[in-house]
């Protein structure tokens, strides 16, 4: 039988938490310190599943390698072992051998790489011949996972010819290709970007220590706490100002949802302002991470609200636009796909369903952006709730830290 938590709301929220590490940042440590042949350590390193597999593999001596449902790592592996000398099979979860994985696929073998499928063409799992890349240039559709570009942009130092890629249509989460290319920086390895093109000779990479922040997308659920539960006040400590992230935007973006946000030393103090929009408009094609938790907080707070810049939630762990239009109309909001990659409620409300439960998809982020939903309707079930062991291994023991009470069942 299914394992469900039934949550029960605190009356208020003054805690503080110490936020996981960025899973974002953390895998790319791990391919980069890889690369680099590197023996210096990855401080802060996460303790979430998709960045255990990738630990796993790299501890490994099989040359067969399950990255489970972590999709970064299912990206960043085909990349690192296209280039590494023997022979390598990955593969993955049901759902990811459901994730199309063919630009990066065809991309790889235009630039030298002997990849082929297992099973369904185009999908993982995948066999691969490692060897060196020669490189060169190639074209990739900018609105498809930035973890294909991400990928290739780690490993083109290595090419022989180096890596020109032209990137075509709008860019979808270009802050984690900023990510990259930042980290790929501090370990020494240059790169020039020139409208839709980016240039990376062939060069060699520096070890360095890494250091992983805390994890900003992470800190979205706590902003959705005390965005529904006045008189809140959270400290999410190893937040920073000046971060990498590209979800550090949350903080702006709660400002229109009733949140303050006051940076100190060690962290983030986040408030409830009681402040709120009338309406909340947003692209999100920066930050996709963060539409599950803003769709269910305008939800919970009665504020309609147009999304667009969404079209990548459709390839995640699973079809997230869906999964959103499912579950919240099980609470009595009725939500419409207008268009691909546009999200809408106009206020519409349905009759709920009796003591309804939140099905999570064997994904995560349904589970934590759902959660803090008890708070407006006194109690709610999650069903399958640990997949938050994905990005978020404690977010039940920090649930109950900060006083609500959870009956398994």
């Amino acid at each position: 039988m299914q394992l469900q938590y039934k949550l029960f709301p605190p009356g208020s929220i003054r805690v503080t938490v110490q936020l996981p590490s960025s899973k974002s940042m953390s895998n790319r440590a791990l391919i980069l310190n890889a690369l680099s042949l590197s023996d210096k350590p990855i401080r802060n390193l996460s303790d979430c599943e998709d960045t255990q597999v990738l630990i796993d593999a790299f501890n490994s001596d099989s040359n067969v390698f399950d990255v489970k449902g972590a999709g970064t790592a299912m990206r960043f592996l085909t990349a690192f072992l296209a280039g590494m000398e023997g022979e390598w099979i990955v593969k993955g979860s049901k759902r990811m051998h459901e994730r199309p994985i063919h630009p990066l696929v065809e991309t790889l073998i235009a630039l030298g790489a002997e990849i082929e499928y297992l099973e369904k063409e185009g999908f993982p799992p995948l066999k691969i011949k490692g060897r060196k890349l020669k490189g060169g240039e190639v074209y990739l559709s900018g609105n498809i996972s930035s973890q294909f570009i991400s990928a290739l942009l780690m490993v083109a130092p290595l090419m022989e010819k180096g890596l020109t890629m032209h990137i075509e249509k709008e860019i979808v989460s270009r802050p984690y290709i900023d990510l990259t290319l930042n980290m790929m920086e501090k370990c020494g390895v240059h790169a020039k970007w020139e409208g839709n093109d980016i240039t990376v000779k062939h060069q060699a990479y520096k070890p360095i220590e890494h250091v992983v922040e805390a994890d900003w997308t992470a800190a979205s659920y706590w902003y959705e706490m005390v965005s529904l539960l006045p008189g809140s006040e959270v400290k999410l400590n190893g937040l920073k100002k000046k971060s990498l992230q590209g979800d550090a935007n949350v903080a702006n973006l709660f400002g229109d949802l009733g949140v303050t946000t006051d940076f100190v030393s060690d962290g983030i103090i986040i408030r409830n302002s009681k402040r709120k929009t009338r309406k909340f408009f947003h692209d999100f094609v920066n930050e996709p991470d963060l539409a599950q938790t803003f769709a269910a907080t305008c939800c919970f707070m009665g504020i309609p609200f147009l999304f667009s810049g969404i079209q990548s939630l459709k390839i995640k762990e699973t079809d997230r636009v869906q999964a959103l239009i499912n579950e919240l109309e099980k609470l009595g909001y009725l939500l419409n796909e207008t268009e691909i990659g546009m999200l809408e409620w106009d206020g519409t409300r349905c009759s709920p369903v009796k003591e309804p439960s939140i099905d999570t998809y064997d994904d995560h982020r349904m589970a934590m952006s759902f959660a803090p939903g008890a708070i407006i309707l006194d109690t709610l079930i999650i069903n399958d709730p640990n997949v938050v062991s994905k990005s978020y291994p404690n977010f039940w023991e920090d649930l109950k830290y900060a006083g609500f009470r959870i009956e398994e069942r």
